[in-house]
């Protein structure tokens, strides 16, 4: 069973590499508590977001790199 987390009123940011075409992009967002970090998709953003641990992130960004 998932946790839930209060995201209202977060701040999304969108990735610098990401066009103005609409495309493929995900958003992420700051959150008051440490150690997690919320990814949306940036063409839903009234839907479903996820929640990853820090070590989850950064695997995700050390991927990309």
């Amino acid at each position: 069973m998932g946790t839930s987390h209060d995201l209202t009123g977060a701040h999304w940011r969108k990735s610098s590499y990401s066009g103005t075409s609409g495309g493929e992009c995900v958003e992420v967002a700051a959150t008051p508590t440490c150690g997690s970090v919320p990814v949306r998709d940036s063409k839903n953003p009234t839907g479903p977001a996820i929640v990853l641990g820090a070590p989850a992130w950064q695997a995700f960004v050390d991927g990309l790199r």
